[in-house]
């Protein structure tokens, strides 16, 4: 009795679980296993401060400038990308940017100075990044009004079920074929998530499920209350890119963790997101919470994260970290994407979602090099400690906007 009681609750979770998915369209499905693809194969980027500094010797002064370049033409490559979305529609933005970046990936295995490879890592990155933008609107277009929430979260669930199975495989490629077969592989994903794209999307049936044009549109560059959600967003993007660029240098030389084990601990991240996340916010999208309430609290559990970092030095503490992380990004990043979406309902969906994108590209420019020199200078603990004021300036930007916006009865 007891066991037939523990499969029908089991079955119960799992019907609810599979209800979560339902009613989202065919095309935002196919962009959810295009961007999976893709993203399963740059396993190159959470390692790649271990590669310039490994294999490569570079200082940690000169990783941190490299990864200031790979921001820049992530920043360039968002811009560029929401001009040439609004330009010529997102499906050509799309397609040349994949099979670009795959050709791209593979040739930035043979730079091996620091001038090249800043220049090849920002053309990588500048031509990678002009995807986001356009994949955004893609999404926008192809998802009714009531679902883009979830379309959303289906995006992320895709990009982090890649993150949780690349880091993994790449850790295990990394220990026995070396760094190089991971630019191979990058590039080959990249080139496949393009042909893909190509051979099941098609770009006339993007369907008036939502007119994405607007009368008199109104500049996202003059909407102020955006602009104070996209500071708030670089300085989210700051503290939470550690985890890739800073963390795994913390693991293996505080914690002395093998490339392997790095990759399993950024891969639980992923595998968390895959299976909790779409319940999580189907549940928080009923709940009285505003999205500037709900990024918040996303902020919060991401300050936590590192302060218990500085806590013991017992190696559990890592895990902790992780999973206060992988929480507060759960909760933040998709109803972040969603303001975003809903703020892009005045303007031009392309220009909006560009700016959105650049927030984040922005965090990469300074996230990335500031920690790198942060750690060179003084220390893990002294980073960690500057990340929490960071993220407690995030939080009061986003408790202010979230003020601003009840006073204009805006529920974003």
């Amino acid at each position: 009795m007891d066991f037939l009681h523990l499969y029908n609750k089991m079955k119960t979770l799992f019907n609810n679980y599979i209800n979560t998915f339902k009613g989202l369209s065919q095309e935002v499905w196919w962009l959810a296993l295009i961007t999976l693809i893709n993203r399963a194969g740059t396993m190159i980027i959470p390692f790649l401060s271990l590669y310039l500094t490994k294999d490569l010797e570079f200082s940690l002064s000169n990783v941190g400038w490299i990864m200031t370049a790979f921001g820049l033409g992530s920043a360039s490559g968002s811009w560029l990308g929401g001009k040439l979305t609004d330009t010529f529609g997102f499906y050509k933005v799309m397609v040349y940017s994949l099979i670009a970046t795959g050709f791209l990936f593979v040739g930035l295995q043979y730079l091996k100075t620091f001038e090249s490879l800043c220049l090849g890592i920002f053309l990588v990155m500048l031509v990678a990044d002009t995807f986001r933008p356009a994949m955004f609107v893609a999404m926008s277009s192809y998802s009714k009004p009531e679902n883009k929430t979830r379309s959303v979260t289906l995006i992320r669930l895709a990009i982090n079920l890649g993150f949780s199975a690349g880091p993994a495989i790449g850790g295990l490629i990394i220990t026995t074929m070396s760094y190089g077969g991971l630019f191979w592989i990058d590039g080959i994903t990249c080139l496949l998530a393009g042909i893909l794209l190509l051979k099941v999307l098609n770009p006339k049936k993007t369907t008036t499920l939502d007119d994405v044009k607007v009368e008199n549109p109104k500049s996202a560059y003059k909407d102020k209350l955006y602009w104070i959600f996209l500071i708030s967003m670089v300085l989210f993007g700051i503290v939470f890119l550690q985890y890739f660029s800073t963390i795994p240098l913390y693991y293996k030389d505080v914690h002395m963790l093998t490339e392997f084990e790095i990759g399993l601990l950024l891969g639980m991240n992923g595998f968390l997101i895959f299976v909790f996340e779409m319940p999580l916010v189907k549940w928080l999208e009923n709940s009285v919470y505003t999205l500037t309430g709900l990024i918040l609290f996303g902020g919060i559990l991401t300050a936590l994260s590192f302060a218990v970092l500085n806590i013991s030095s017992w190696v559990g503490i890592v895990v902790l970290g992780m999973l206060l992380m992988t929480i507060g990004e759960m909760v933040a990043f998709p109803f972040s994407n969603a303001f975003a979406l809903q703020r892009a309902k005045r303007g031009n969906h392309g220009e909006y979602m560009a700016l959105y994108s650049i927030a984040f590209s922005i965090s990469h420019i300074f996230g990335h090099n500031s920690g790198m020199q942060l750690i060179d200078k003084f220390g893990f603990d002294f980073t960690w400690n500057v990340m929490i004021v960071l993220m407690i300036l995030c939080v009061l930007l986003l408790l202010y906007l979230k003020r601003r916006l009840a006073l204009k009865t805006e529920k974003l």
